[in-house]
Order: C-alpha cells, then structure tokens, then sequence
C-alpha cells in the first residue's frame, strides 16, 4: 500500500519524526491484524516499522534519523511512503552473527527465545547496528554473555552500562 505522507514531529523525547498513515491503510493492516510493516521511503530506503496508535483513532509510522539524512528529508516536507507486511519471525532482520551464536550457544538461544518479541527486536536492532561484522558479533557475544548473567532479565539501562564496561575495559573480542 503506496501513499504520500508530510514528516511531522511531536514534541516528546520518544518519537521524534513520524509520518501519519491515512486511515483506509491503518484499517487495512488492522482488520488483518497485521501490525509489524517494512516501509520503503521514496522508493529507496527501506526499514522495519510499526503501526503505533497516536490515542485519537489514527496510527503513524517512525521515520529515524538514519532515513531522514540518508534521503536528505526535512520537517513538513512530503515523502512516498510503501507499507508491506514484514513476514520475519522477529520483525526485523536478524544479524547473520547473531544467528550463528545462537546455533551453537543453547543456553543464549532458549534465553532469547524466551524474551517477549519486543525485547528481541531491541536486541537484535542493537546487534544489527554496527556496520563491521566483528563489531556485530562482539556485541552479539556481549549481549548473550549479559543474558546469562541476569538469567534472560532485560533492563536495558544495566544492559547499556554492561555494554560501556566492556568496551572502557579495553574489551576487543579477539577472532
């Protein structure tokens, strides 16, 4: 489902750009109980999005910062906007390093899995974001090593603090 949408900003801290989703199309993902989407903007740059409800009957999509410099968008300007249904077990990617250190770390696997869908997503957005895929797997391996250490509880403030440890302690995985 293809429309043209304004980029808007709220003025909290949690979602700063958004793009509101007409109505017909929310109603369509909605009745179909569809709720995880990859959006593609100008018919570029795709990303994993949902639809979130704004508490007055109508639903808007994200749009980050990422998307917004790498297509050079700016505050009430109009952009295309294609919504698919993202089929993914997570709803998002999941990182090739990730994959593998949950195939053969069974104790990191039944932990992840046991997360709430939202929580894994965070992980694996976390882990996907380095663009080295040492970087990528180092961070996979940290966050599998935090999840043993809390028994597969997430607080993510104690996650980041986890994460800013190892690397202030010179913490470079060697492979």
């Amino acid at each position: 489902m293809t429309f043209k949408g304004i980029i808007e900003k709220n003025g909290g801290n949690a979602w700063t750009h958004f793009i509101m989703v007409p109505e017909k199309i929310t109603a369509s993902f909605q009745k179909r109980k569809i709720k995880r989407l990859i959006a593609t903007f100008n018919g570029e740059c795709k990303t994993n999005c949902a639809l979130i409800p704004n508490g007055k009957g109508s639903c808007f999509i994200n749009i980050n910062n990422e998307t917004r410099k790498k297509l050079n968008l700016q505050l009430g300007q109009e952009v295309l906007i294609e919504l698919v249904e993202d089929k993914s077990k997570y709803g998002m990617p999941m990182p090739e390093e990730m994959q593998e250190l949950l195939a053969i770390d069974d104790e990191a696997d039944q932990l992840f899995h046991k997360l709430t869908p939202g929580k894994q997503r965070s992980l694996l957005f976390m882990i996907g974001k380095p663009k080295s895929s040492n970087k990528r797997l180092e961070k996979a391996v940290v966050i599998t090593d935090y999840l043993k250490s809390t028994n597969g509880k997430v607080d993510f403030k104690e996650l980041t603090n986890y994460i800013k440890e190892f690397n202030q302690s010179g913490g470079s995985l060697k492979f």
